[in-house]
C-alpha cells in the first residue's frame, strides 16, 4: 500500500464514525483533505450534517462539495473532530500524544478539537513514532513578538526556524501569525516542553496535542487499525 493509498483508506474508515445529524469538525492537511472528499460523497448521497472547519482551505473545500460549513460561533459544540497528525506517539504513559501543525493550522485545529466530544486522528503508519520529536514542532507566534520568542525558544534548546513558503516568502497562518518550526530532537517529556513554550509571552499556540485524541486510525499494509490512549 502506497502512502497515498493508506491516506485514502484511513479517510474512508473515518467517515464511518460520522452519523446522521452530527456536528463535525473538519481537519486540515493532506489526509484530512481526503477525509473531507470522502465525507462529501456521503453528503451527496443524502447524509445530513453540519460542519466547522479548522482552516480557510478546509472550509472552502467543504463548501465546494455541498457541505453545510458554519462558524464555531454558530456551532460551538461538536460531536466529532477528524484530523491528521504529523506524529503520533502511544508509548508508555503518553496516551495518544501528537505533533500537529505541519500544514500551518495548529491554532485553529486545537480550538476545533477542544470543541469536540471525540477527536479521531487519521494517519498512515509512517506517522507513528516511539518518541515525539522527529518532526519539527510548530509554534505559532504573534508577529511583534518574533525576536523575543525566537530567542527564548533557542535558549530552551529547541532550535527554532521561521517558516517560509517554497518561493521564499514568509508563511502566515489564517490568523496572520508567524510559525517557528522547532527542531527539538526527541521530546522526552512533552508536558514539560509544552508548559515551557506556553510560558513565553508572544506564543499563540504550539503543535503538541496532549491528552486530546480519543482514538487514532492508522493505515498500513494490513489495513486500518485503531490505537487507543
Amino acid at each position: 500500500m502506497t502512502q497515498d493509498e493508506a491516506k485514502w483508506a484511513v479517510a474512508r474508515r473515518a467517515v464511518e464514525f460520522v452519523e446522521e445529524g452530527m456536528a463535525v469538525g473538519l481537519g486540515t492537511g493532506t489526509t484530512a483533505t481526503k477525509f473531507i472528499h470522502a465525507l462529501g460523497e456521503r453528503v451527496k448521497e443524502g447524509l445530513k450534517i453540519r460542519c466547522v472547519a479548522s482552516s480557510d482551505a478546509s472550509r472552502d473545500l467543504g463548501l465546494s462539495l455541498g457541505m453545510d460549513v458554519v462558524s464555531l460561533e454558530e456551532l460551538p459544540e461538536l460531536d466529532v473532530y477528524i484530523d491528521g497528525a504529523d506524529e503520533v506517539c502511544a508509548g508508555a504513559g503518553a496516551g495518544l500524544a501528537l505533533i500537529k501543525g505541519g500544514g500551518g493550522a495548529l491554532l485553529r485545529e486545537k480550538i476545533v478539537a477542544s470543541a469536540a466530544k471525540k477527536f479521531i486522528v487519521v494517519v498512515d503508519s509512517t506517522k507513528v513514532v516511539p518518541v515525539l520529536g522527529r518532526f519539527p514542532l510548530p509554534v505559532e507566534v504573534v508577529k511583534m513578538a518574533l525576536p523575543l520568542v525566537e530567542k527564548k525558544l533557542g535558549d530552551l534548546g529547541l532550535h527554532p526556524k521561521l517558516r517560509h513558503h517554497a518561493d521564499g516568502s514568509l508563511y502566515l497562518t489564517d490568523e496572520n501569525n508567524y510559525i517557528l518550526d522547532c527542531a527539538c530532537g526527541q521530546i522526552a517529556d512533552p508536558e514539560v516542553t509544552a508548559a515551557e513554550i506556553r510560558g513565553i509571552v508572544g506564543v499563540v499556540e504550539h503543535g503538541l496535542f496532549l491528552g486530546m485524541a480519543s482514538v487514532a486510525l492508522v493505515a498500513g499494509d494490513e489495513g486500518v487499525t485503531e490505537m487507543l490512549p
